[in-house]
Parts: C-alpha cells; structure tokens; sequence
C-alpha cells in the first residue's frame, strides 16, 4: 500500500473540478502541466488565467523530499520557524555523505562514522517534526521517491535540482532551495513564476542501442543548457507511451541540465505497470479514476503548436546512440566516427579508464539489467575489460532485487566495483585520487546527469562524457571513446574478433520486487520531547543566526569581489565532493565560496584583488576581509549563472561573507530565487555589453536602491580607480513579497515575524 494514500485520493478528488474550472477560464483545452498546476494552487479552484513566463502564483504542493547535504540548512532553516510539524508529508533522504572508494558495505561502514553526527541530527530532526528518514545505504533520494511516494497528477517540491525525476509517474516535480521547502513546511505558499511550455513530440519506437537516456541528451543538444530556462518540458506521441516509467523518470531527470522548471509524461500503461510493481495498485486504481485528466486533453497532443510555446518532434525510429560532453552536458556527439573526429580535433583522450553506471538519472532495475546484457555478452565472447567498472545502484530495493536475481553477479564476474546504493561519483563523493588537482588528464563515461569539470572527482582534467547504460558499459569494455557497439569488432583473448549483439534487458523484474529492509525509519507521532542537540564545537553543524537587512547606504562604495567568466555553476560557487562534509555548518562550508569560478581577470580561479590592501588573495578571504571592514561587496556573472544544483548554499555563502549583489547577463532559475530568498539582489545587466565594463578595481553605488520597486530597473554608478564613471541600468524580477524579503534580510526572517505575530 503506498505512503499518503489519502492525501493522494483527496488530490484526486478535487482534481475534475479544478481541471474543468481552469479549462473554462483558460478558454481552450489544457496541457497536462496547465492542468497539474491550475488544480494545485494555494487559493483552490482556479478563478484567473495567468500569463505563462510572468505572473507569480501561490502553488500548495502535496510533497516534499530533502537529501541529506541539502536537508541540513533546509532543516536548520526550519527550526527557526516556530512550527511543531511540517504541514505536508516530508522525507529525508541520506544519499549524499557516503563516499565511493572501497565497495558498498566498507564505503557506508565508513560513511556511518565519519557522518554519525550528522545523520543523528537527522533522524532526530525528522522525528521531532513528523518527517519520514531513509537511512543512509537506503537509496537514492529520486528513485527512491519514484517508487514509493511520485504519483501521476501530484505536485511536489524538492531540495534538488533533480527532483524532476519524478516526472517520470506523471508529476510536476520541481527542484527548489531549503528556504522554499521550508516555506511549504511551515504551512504557507510556495511561490513560482507560471511557466512556459515546451511539448516535445516523440514518435516512433525505441530500439536497439538507443536508450531514453538518448533521447534527453537529443533534447540537451537542440535546447541547450539554458533552453528550457522557464519552463516546463511536457512530453507526448505515441513514442512516448512506449518508454517505461523509469525510462520517462531518466528524461525527466536530466532536464534539469537545460535548465527546465521541470519535465513530465501524460499518465499511460507503463506508469500504471510501476505504480502496481511497487505495491502501489490503490494509486494505480485511484488515478485510473481520473486518467482523462493526468493527461493533456487530445486537442492538445493532436495540435501542439497552438499550446505550447515551442515544439520539438523527435522520431525515436531514427535516434542514435549519444555522448554528451565533455565539461557539459549539452555538447553531444554520435556514437563511433563522429567521436574519433571530435575527439582527436579537440585532444580528448580517446582512452577510458571509467565507466560509471547509476546516480539518480540511471540506477533502476531496468537500466542495470540492460548494461547487465552486455557484461553478459563480454563474458561470454571471452572479453576482457579495458577500463574499470563502477555500478551504483538506486535504492536498497533495486539493489536487493537485482543481486537475487544474478545481475549484480554478473559485473562483479568483470572485477566491477559494487558502490553503495547512493549518489557517490556522480556528486563528487569518489576517492578517486589522493590528489586530484593535479591527476592527469583522462577520459572517463558514465549514465550520470552532469559531466561539470571536477565534478566527479576533483580532477580538472577528466573528461566526463554522459551516456546510456548499455553504451557505457560498452565502452568502458572496450576501453575507447570512439567505440562503436553496433558496427566495430573487439579481439578477446583467444585472438578471435567478436561484436556485441544489442542489449536486451526487463522493464521491471520477471520475478517482483523484494527487499528485506528497504532503509525506511517512520517518525514518532509526537514529537515534541525529541531534544535535538547540536554542539557549539562542532565543525559539521551550526544553528544559524537571522541574516541582518542590507541596508541602502551599504550599496554606496561597495567592492568587486569577483567578475566570474564563462560558465559559473553551483559547482564552481560552492563546491560539493569533500566539502559536503560543511553542508550544516554555514561560516565552515562558505571557505569553499567561488573558489571554483574563473576570474576575468587573470583567468585564475580563487585569486582576486583586495581593493582594500592591494594584495591578492583567495575569494572567501577577501570577502571577509571586506566584511570585517564593513564593506560590502559585488559578484558579476555571465549568462546561465549558477546553473546546475539547488544548492542554496550557493546563495548563502556569499551572503554570510558579505555580498550585496550579484549582477550577471542571465540567471538559471533556482539560483536566481535563492538569492531573493536569502535577502540578497539577484540582478541581470541592462545592456548585457555592460559586463565588458567592469573593471578589477570598481567600486559600485546603487544611486536609487530607496526606490527599489517592482518592474522598476535600478541604477548603478561605478566608479573606476582612475576617477572615472559609468553609469548603467539593471534589471530585476523581484515582486512586492520578495522585495519585503529583501529589506527585512531574508524570507525566513518574514516567516518568523508573521509566525509569531
């Protein structure tokens, strides 16, 4: 039976009516995406239109999941809100804190010891406050969510950006920062820009070595990594009724790399085999109730230009095999000829030392019984490995499936490294190298979602190129970046020339799902005596003090801190992999801040001027250097700035050491609100030529911040070390609530007040 399965059958009960209201005031029929959010707002039944990509609207989302590196802040965020229980069902989920190095029981043995204090304050935290707490070894956070608590027609929030893999099963899930979550915790509403809509038809079976995972790298190419900026990806057509539910949670996951708000499938036959695989038929049979309306109406599908903003059609029948990379994840190339040509056009090492299957984008039954098949086929044909294999699987449940039924035998037979049922390499979490900053240059490929420099193992130098199961499998076998499976031969060690023959695989498993301890801990229905305790000295976590307002006389004679060039991530922000041992602890884990975005000027990454002393030195220092002196200080950006995670400590970071502003050509979505949330001005340049302006020795005046007003742009004044002025205008998104965040220092800080008045 599933968890909340009344909060689920009253979702569907109010559904039909909203969806008819909404239809009506809409004046045309609904994608599903309309019809999810229309029947999810704060205020109930629909009684306006909003504007796609311009009005703010109060959504009630029926769900929140947090993963352990982010559910720390979020949590800390929480305590201070005054609430006896989170106000929607809420889980924790420890996946992100377990290193891969020696194999799945030594690596969560050591991760169970060196994080003791922060999974206690966990698990203590979720049963004070009434959240469900998945131990650590018990998952994945998003498979983990797609097979126990995502449900067809539902909306949910969560503290990751790859919450959207939940779109899989028909939902609008939507990856957020801490503070939002904890809005939604604290029983209010959670605000979002209604967003546009990109329909993306499939047509044509899928087949061969093509993969779902093909079909989102297709779509990262067409769109780019900030494409889907926005937006919600709804996808459609007959080839998309035949991708399996992991198949769809695979695609969805990874718009989170075009920068999607999030991506969703209209609830068909294969959602409905998963929910009832997963002992989940009381959601099966109550969202067939209503399946006209976990799906987009037929005029819709049958005339999708009149809907959606934009169309994309992808015949699936004439879909290749894809590599996305490297350094992001948008840069595709076929599989074969084409890679050697690139690779050997831009020095690519064409020799692999990894391949990586699993993360939260492909860690299901049916992706490891697939690259399975060809570790199979490997065996069989007598080949040897050439680069070394890592497997992580999803969730305790998969994990415990698939080794019942041989398919984790079968990598271990090629001396593959079984990683613990958690994210691992794909976030940095991978002993790899004692010293990866200066590891050599290498090749690697895995089915994970993000292929950032350093990202999965500290290496600037490691090439990370996405693809499919089956395709890294592949090639981590033959050891070459330009293998191609479908036409190229490999000699085993006999001497003889064999080829793979396509993989073959289940999309769920022959026999069912079975574990023995899927890793779940309910909390306590009363909660109130839970004392949760955290030390004064600890280095791992810190109760968190109310950030102060900004005030306008602080933003006359602020410094550069850093103007950031080209791509500036979350990643190059606030770095994970060592540092989300710091996740809980804000002025610890700030020493990381911008350490990993290049300067202009220089082109150096954690080396900037400081205007104060004339001397060089690393970003947070100087930050705080300034702060020390009362000064504020300035971030500029480029385009897509703080692409990638949810990570809010991207935001808070730099608000903890002292910046006022960050101003940048364009804004990835999450960041963007993080930064209002955190009280800070998240600003984008008028004229986007304007950046070419700042200079290393700048100093800013914001000439009319007393006037700061919605739609309204600001003003900045800066002042060169030469005396010299320009003057340039800045634009914003901020509304009248999140202009309130701003002058009273952050949103918590209007969450407490109203809490206690």
């Amino acid at each position: 039976m599933a968890f909340d399965i009344d909060m689920i059958k009253k979702v569907y009960a109010s559904m039909s009516e909203r969806v008819d209201k909404a239809r009506e005031i809409v004046g045309k029929p609904l994608t599903l995406s309309e019809k999810i959010l229309y029947s999810h707002l704060w205020d109930g039944s629909p009684t306006e239109a909003f504007t796609r990509g311009k009005d703010y609207v109060d959504f009630a989302p029926d769900r929140i999941a947090c993963q352990d590196a982010t559910a720390q802040m979020a949590l800390l965020q929480f305590m201070q809100a005054g609430k006896p229980k989170v106000a929607v069902p809420t889980t924790v989920h420890c996946d992100h804190l377990i290193q891969a190095k020696s194999g799945a029981t030594a690596d969560l043995k050591s991760a169970n010891s060196t994080s003791a204090e922060v999974f206690d304050f966990l698990e203590s935290v979720s049963n004070k406050y009434g959240i469900g707490f998945w131990k650590p070894g018990a998952g994945i956070i998003h498979q983990v969510v797609l097979e126990n608590y995502a449900f067809p027609g539902g909306m949910m929030i969560g503290t990751d950006s790859h919450t959207v893999n939940a779109g899989g099963l028909g939902m609008v899930a939507i990856g957020v920062g801490g503070a939002d979550a904890v809005d939604v915790m604290a029983g209010m509403a959670w605000e979002l820009k209604f967003p546009k809509l990109i329909g993306v038809k499939l047509t044509g079976d899928i087949s061969g070595w093509t993969a779902p995972k093909d079909v989102i790298l297709k779509v990262a190419e067409i769109l780019t990594v900030k494409g889907g900026t926005g937006a919600i990806v709804e996808y459609f057509g007959e080839g998309a009724k035949n991708l399996s539910c992991t198949g769809k949670g695979t695609i969805c996951n990874m718009g989170a790399e075009i920068g999607a708000t999030t991506s969703t499938f209209g609830y068909d036959e294969s959602m409905e085999r998963y929910l009832r695989a997963t002992d989940r038929a009381d959601i099966a049979d109550a969202a067939n109730e209503v399946k006209e309306h976990l799906t987009a109406d037929a005029e819709v599908y049958a005339n999708p230009e009149q809907y959606f903003d934009e169309v994309i059609e992808i015949d699936l029948a004439k879909l290749t095999p894809l590599l996305n990379g490297p350094f992001t994840p948008d840069l595709s190339t076929k599989v074969g000829s084409d890679m050697t040509e690139k690779a050997t056009e831009n020095e690519w090492p064409l020799a692999v030392e990894w391949g990586l299957i699993g993360s939260c984008t492909n860690s299901s039954y049916e992706d490891l019984s697939r690259a399975s098949s060809i570790a199979q086929q490997a065996i069989d044909k007598g080949l040897k490995m050439k680069a070394e294999l890592g497997i992580n699987p999803g969730s305790e449940q998969v994990r415990y499936t698939a080794d019942r039924d041989g398919i984790l035998g079968i990598f271990e037979k090629l001396d593959a490294k079984i990683f613990t049922n958690a994210c691992g390499p794909c976030i940095g979490q991978w002993a790899r190298y004692n010293d990866p900053k200066n590891a050599p240059k290498n090749s690697i490929v895995h089915s994970f979602n993000r292929n950032f420099a350093k990202r999965a193992d500290g290496n600037p130098n490691t090439h990370a190129f996405v693809a499919s199961p089956e395709i890294t499998a592949a090639i981590a076998i033959s050891g070459r970046l330009d293998f191609n499976p479908m036409t190229d031969k490999l000699i085993n060690q006999k001497g003889e020339e064999v080829m793979f023959d396509e993989p073959t695989g289940w999309e769920l498993p022959p026999k069912g799902f079975e574990v023995e301890d899927a890793g779940y801990l309910a909390p306590r229905k009363d909660g109130s005596g839970v004392e949760v305790k955290v030390a004064s000295n600890s280095e791992r976590l810190q109760l968190l003090e109310p950030f102060t307002p900004i005030k306008d006389e602080s933003l006359m004679g602020a410094k550069l801190l850093i103007k950031a060039f080209g791509k500036c991530t979350t990643d190059h922000i606030s770095m994970a992999g060592p540092w989300l041992r710091f996740r809980g602890h804000l002025d610890n884990i700030s020493n990381n801040c911008l350490i990993g975005a290049v300067n202009a000027f220089g082109k150096k990454t954690n080396m900037v001027k400081n205007q104060l002393t004339g001397e060089f030195g690393g970003v947070p220092d100087t930050a705080r250097a300034y702060k020390a002196a009362g000064v504020r200080s300035i971030v500029v950006g480029d385009h897509n700035y703080g692409e990638g995670s949810s990570r809010e400590h991207a935001a808070m970071e730099p608000r903890h050491l002292g910046v006022a502003a960050v101003i940048v050509k364009s804004f990835a979505r999450i960041h963007e609100t993080n930064l209002k949330k955190q009280g800070m001005l998240g600003l984008t340049f008028a004229n986007e030529n304007d950046y070419d302006l700042i200079q290393e020795d700048d100093t800013f005046n914001f000439t009319d911040i007393a006037e700061f007003a919605p739609d309204k742009p600001l003003t900045v004044e800066i002042v060169h070390s030469d005396g010299s002025k320009d003057v340039i205008k800045v634009n914003h998104t901020y509304n009248a609530a999140q202009i309130g965040w701003y002058r009273e220092g952050s949103a918590l800080n209007v969450i407490k007040r109203e809490n206690a008045s």
